[in-house]
């Protein structure tokens, strides 16, 4: 072996042993910012496809299926959006051989690994009084309260929709329009 090569082998050694031959205690690593990782809880709810029906004003109502990965039931308790200044979570019934739209008691209980479907003639969330036009792929947010006081927030897409005979219009006996 050269002695050139052995020299660098040497100082190679050296460096890696650190400099002298006391122990030195390693100053301890500070927490940097980057190094610090808070991982995010998934959300409690999801919602896919969601859609707004359109409508020149008056009301409308929003659908979709709502989504829980989580191991238990999630509660919608209420709604909020820009678009209207009053939101109900709503649901259709046969009330003595009528089908009928009002609130839903308790509102939307999406099990645990499950979803809930929000669709026309069934569950859905009613906007009342929309405040603007909404027009074919208008883009409308939506803010979700839970029961437990966590949040989803979501935007729905305008859609036009002429099926199920819904009006959305107040004391609307489904069966009228």
């Amino acid at each position: 072996m050269s002695v050139r090569r052995m020299a660098s082998l040497c100082l190679i050694a050296i460096m890696l042993s650190g400099c002298g031959s006391e122990p030195t205690a390693a100053a301890p690593a500070a927490a940097s910012p980057a190094a610090v990782i808070t991982p995010r809880p998934a959300p409690a709810l999801s919602i896919v496809d969601p859609w707004v029906k359109t409508t020149k004003e008056g009301m409308t109502a929003a659908f979709g299926t709502l989504v829980n990965d989580t191991d238990a039931d999630v509660v919608v308790v209420s709604g909020a959006s820009p678009l209207s200044p009053k939101i109900e979570l709503h649901e259709v019934v046969d009330n003595d051989g009528k089908m009928i739209m009002r609130p839903k008691e308790g509102g939307f209980t999406v099990p645990a690994h499950s979803s809930h479907q929000l669709q026309p003639g069934g569950d859905h969330i009613m906007l009342m009084g929309v405040t603007e036009e909404v027009q074919p792929g208008a883009q409308i947010e939506f803010t979700l309260t839970l029961k437990d006081g966590g949040t989803v927030t979501f935007t729905a897409v305008g859609k036009d929709f002429a099926g199920g005979k819904e009006d959305y219009q107040p004391g609307m006996d489904m069966g009228d329009s």
